[in-house]
């Protein structure tokens, strides 16, 4: 049994292709076996990316465990930002590159085990974060990203309310200047500002 957030997989390819409606704007993503959300594009990323005031991202993005792709070149198709994506796993980050393509962005795309391969800071990493790799883990995801922040860069992040978003989001006021964005649905986004 292989995890979407698993570096290498050997779970058999059955790749697929998905459409997705975003603020009036078709999408095409392929996705397979062992990454997350392969049916097509999850509750949590959506309500995540149309939380997110479109009109204000610009700079360096980071979309961190892009999967197949779908924050990075939502940001990229509708912004002027530079957009990197990573992900551990390569077979989401081959189908990225191959959404990339589709839907016509150009985003720079890398292997990532958490931050070791980022040598540069952000005004934005935006991502709906790999709960299952557990509490340890997410937090270090989650506070790290500090040290790959622009000063008042913004972490944004969504997690279910089932998932210790309550909790979470009080912890991470120890690091940043931390809002919420959006609440639907058991799922909140959350804004951490650099300070």
């Amino acid at each position: 049994m292989g995890y979407y957030f698993d570096k290498n997989t050997n779970v058999e390819s059955k790749e697929v292709t998905t459409r997705a409606e975003l603020n009036g704007r078709l999408y095409i993503f392929k996705t397979d076996n062992n990454v997350f959300s392969k049916r097509g594009l999850d509750f949590g990323t959506r309500t995540l990316l149309e939380s997110i005031d479109i009109k204000n991202i610009s700079g360096d993005v980071l979309d961190f465990g892009c999967g197949y792709g779908p924050i990075g070149i939502y940001i990229k198709s509708n912004t002027d930002a530079n957009v990197d994506m990573i992900d551990v796993n390569e077979r989401a980050l081959n189908l990225a590159r191959s959404n990339a393509n589709i839907n016509k962005v150009d985003v720079n795309i890398f292997e990532s085990d958490i931050y070791s391969n980022v040598s540069k800071k952000y005004n934005y990493i935006i991502t709906n974060p790999p709960i299952r790799v557990g509490k340890k883990i997410l937090y270090e995801i989650l506070i790290k990203a500090k040290d790959y922040l622009k000063e008042e860069g913004h972490l944004i992040f969504v997690i279910n309310k089932d998932q210790g978003a309550k909790s979470t989001m009080k912890d991470m006021q120890e690091y940043y200047s931390v809002k919420l964005l959006e609440k639907n649905k058991g799922f909140y986004v959350i804004d951490c500002q650099n300070r």
